[in-house]
């Protein structure tokens, strides 16, 4: 059996796209990736914005939810280092950002790279693998899921 495959028409689709500044070498990277995949699936509309780090992306997504916005892609990088830090923001942040999406019923989509080091951070937002990219993707596909396209 083999799946249908996704609608990524994103004609009709209005998506936020929240960036953390923290790692910005890292971030903009991703955000390059998610601003080439709303073009290449004409999304009709998308905003940028930017909060300080991961942690603050889930406040910003529900209100930018509740502004009306189809989707909202949240893109950061959390790098481990030598405290559980690491572990308390990427918790969090991902505990939010899903909260937004049950909370108001509109895809928020985790765009965060959790990584050991900056080289895996590098590679997952890089040309061939961009998780940017791929994040703006799954938000398409999800609001077309939603609307039962």
């Amino acid at each position: 059996m083999s799946f249908p495959p996704p609608n990524l028409d994103g004609s009709k689709i209005r998506i936020a796209i929240v960036v953390a500044r923290f790692n910005e070498h890292i971030t903009s990277r991703l955000l390059d990736g998610a601003l080439e995949a709303a073009k290449k699936h004409n999304v009709e509309a998308h905003d940028v914005f930017y909060v300080p780090g991961s942690f603050e992306l889930p406040v910003v997504a529900a209100k930018l939810a509740r502004r009306g916005y189809d989707a909202i892609v949240c893109l950061g990088c959390i790098i481990r280092h030598e405290t559980d830090h690491y572990l308390h923001i990427a918790t969090q942040a991902a505990a939010g950002i899903q909260r937004v999406s049950i909370d108001t019923w509109r895809p928020c989509i985790f765009g965060v790279l959790t990584c050991d080091t900056e080289e895996q951070a590098l590679e997952r937002s890089g040309e061939e693998r961009n998780e940017g990219r791929n994040a703006v993707v799954s938000a398409i596909e999800m609001v077309n899921v939603m609307r039962g396209q």
